[in-house]
């Protein structure tokens, strides 16, 4: 491809501290780089505590297993999501229970939640698409009336925030991805935040395989033991090396890429204003990072030939999440409440664009002039 999709991020570092990490001779996890990566999470989103994980999934499975998610209880959510959203929950055998998305931010309903709870209902499951926030004070509220616990699957929200508070530190628990398609990567990483002490201490021991071993380590008992449930939700020391390098350069990352984003939106705005696509919308409260640019298409017969279209001229653009709630595991585990008025029709004709740091102005005006080209080509 001339203009792929995804080109993960190289700051300048990440050799450096992979050396230093080598040199140390800790690579099992919960080293030197592990203790930057927590303590740089935390001071950057005012969370409770920050613990790196393997994967965003991972997160979101701890973040099951600390709000005591049990056979038979409901997990509200929207069906466009990742797999690993509803999974997380359905390990623990509960049923997941669909609302439709709003179509202005592909973002849970929040007025649609709460007819969706029941004497069942135990958590709820905001996922923040292209790093634009989910209405998180009304989703608190409607949590705190009900006694549930809210778990922000915010893989792709890493330096957003919702009305001046960080993007996954609204929650009880927030989950972020590391995963190399995101704006800060590890190739496969994951962190959890913990947003309520309650339940910082038992993280610990989930995080090690149900050990005390972070007592053990602090020297604050003389031989750790099975304390709990848990599994081997570590990251390598190389991991982390990798992603402090990383960390350190968040801003300069999300910087260029809401540039990228911007000058998008900039390009293809005359293409909007004659009604031939719509534009990715941002509510006031909501500070974005740039994570994924989108278009939205006529319908899914257009999203294949543009897809097509740009393929031939060398760029390569993607659909995203195909509904859970029509999927096999989706009707097997969960169910839908209420209509589904826009999850379908909204997520078959979204069509992601090339997004990466260090995205040039130029290739964008590739892109923008392919998609004049296509839809001149129908005049």
């Amino acid at each position: 491809m001339l203009i792929p999709f995804n080109k993960p991020p190289l700051t300048g570092k990440e050799l450096v501290y992979l050396k230093q990490a080598l040199e140390n001779r800790h690579l099992a996890g919960d080293g030197q780089f592990t203790h930057m990566c927590h303590d740089w999470l935390e001071k950057n989103t005012g969370c409770k505590k920050a613990l790196l994980t393997t994967s965003c999934t991972q997160a979101l499975e701890m973040s099951a297993i600390l709000a005591d998610i049990q056979p038979g209880d409901e997990i509200i959510m929207a069906s466009y999501t990742f797999v690993s959203t509803a999974n997380a929950f359905v390990l623990r055998g509960a049923r997941i229970v669909f609302v439709d998305i709003r179509p202005d931010t592909m973002n849970i309903d929040e007025k649609l939640i709460e007819n969706a709870i029941t004497e069942r209902t135990r958590a709820i499951v905001p996922m923040h698409y292209a790093g634009v926030s989910c209405e998180m004070d009304t989703i608190m509220g409607i949590a705190r009336k009900h006694n549930l616990a809210v778990i922000e699957d915010a893989a792709q929200g890493i330096m957003c925030s919702y009305r001046g508070k960080a993007v996954g530190a609204c929650g009880h628990f927030g989950c972020y991805s590391f995963h190399e398609t995101k704006n800060i990567v590890c190739g496969e990483g994951g962190a959890v935040l913990i947003n309520d002490d309650l339940y910082a201490e038992r993280a610990d021991i989930v995080r090690q395989k149900g050990t005390d071993r972070s007592k053990f380590l602090l020297g604050q008992v003389d031989k750790y033991t099975w304390q709990d449930i848990g599994s081997s939700y570590l990251p390598s020391e190389l991991n982390a090396a990798f992603l402090f390098a990383q960390l350190e350069s968040a801003e300069k990352v999300v910087k260029d890429r809401i540039a990228s984003w911007n000058y998008y939106f900039a390009q293809l705005l005359p293409l909007k204003d004659k009604g031939l696509l719509e534009l990715p919308h941002i509510p006031k409260d909501c500070q974005h990072n740039g994570h994924i640019f989108y278009i939205k298409l006529r319908d899914k017969s257009v999203l294949r030939e543009v897809i097509e279209f740009l393929r031939k001229d060398g760029i390569q653009a993607v659909s995203h999440y195909v509904p859970l709630h029509n999927s096999k595991a989706g009707i097997r585990f969960g169910r839908l409440n209420g209509t589904d008025v826009w999850t379908t029709q909204e997520s078959s004709r979204l069509l992601r664009l090339p997004m990466y740091y260090g995205l040039t102005r130029e290739e964008i005006d590739l892109v923008a002039g392919a998609l004049s080209k296509y839809f001149n080509g129908l005049n």
